[in-house]
């Protein structure tokens, strides 16, 4: 069992089972918890009624909690898609960080929480060949059924620490997008990896994704409306 040198606690969470087709880890997926507490967050993840697990557990505190080895295969990404995979949890591991989530009070993720997260990707991306494109958010495999860690969370701190992918959002003077320049944006976000077809119209998957784009990448303008500050961003990660 690969256990991480930085939990300060382990877990063993009931739902985990053995990597599919003995597929190597190559993503890395955060999330929230959606929930109140920590300690009701660890439960749940832990339980085998919840039908659900995951690697890792950061408090608000900075406390890093592990619950799956990272050479097994943990229940957290649920229905969702990467670069044409449908298995992402054979693929990944994944991080829940302690946030209450829209729902029920979504509020800025502490400094020593983030100090923890990014020493917890460091150590997990010196033991896996994860390409920096393939550090994600939960919304980005699972667009419009989910929209954690959301626009809250610090993408750019992650970067500066050479965790992830990431670009200045293009902000200038923008309008949405027309004619050739959806099935453009709409190729560029396929060949980043998201799950979209080219249509060259804004239809009901574009703007699921495009919102998980924005979370990750624009999160000062979440609206799921394919514009061209979206679209030169997406020009500029792909060039990139």
């Amino acid at each position: 069992m690969i256990l991480s040198p930085l939990a300060q606690r382990y877990v063993a969470a009931a739902n985990r089972e053995p990597r599919r087709n003995g597929r190597a880890v190559d993503m890395l997926l955060l999330h929230y918890t959606g929930m109140t507490r920590a300690a009701a967050a660890c439960d749940l993840l832990c339980s085998a009624e919840s039908g659900v697990s995951c690697h890792y557990l950061v408090d608000e505190d900075g406390t890093i909690i592990q619950m799956v080895g990272e050479d097994e295969r943990a229940w957290h990404a649920g229905v969702s898609s990467w670069q044409g995979e449908t298995d992402t949890n054979s693929r990944s591991i994944g991080i829940e960080i302690q946030n209450p989530g829209h729902q029920i009070g979504y509020r800025d993720f502490p400094a020593v929480q983030m100090t923890a997260v990014v020493a917890l990707c460091r150590d997990i991306l010196a033991r896996h060949a994860i390409p920096a494109r393939n550090v994600l958010a939960h919304s980005d495999v699972a667009p419009g059924r989910k929209i954690d860690p959301g626009e809250r969370f610090d993408w750019a701190l992650l970067f500066r620490e050479g965790i992830g992918h990431w670009v200045p959002p293009d902000a200038a003077e923008t309008r949405a997008l027309a004619g050739d320049e959806i099935a453009d944006f709409q190729r560029l976000l396929g060949d980043y990896g998201y799950g979209i077809d080219v249509t060259g119209v804004v239809d009901d998957k574009t703007a699921r994704v495009t919102d998980a784009f924005q979370r990750h990448f624009l999160p000062d303008r979440i609206d799921g409306v394919p514009d061209t500050a979206a679209l030169r961003t997406a020009r500029r990660l792909s060039d990139g």
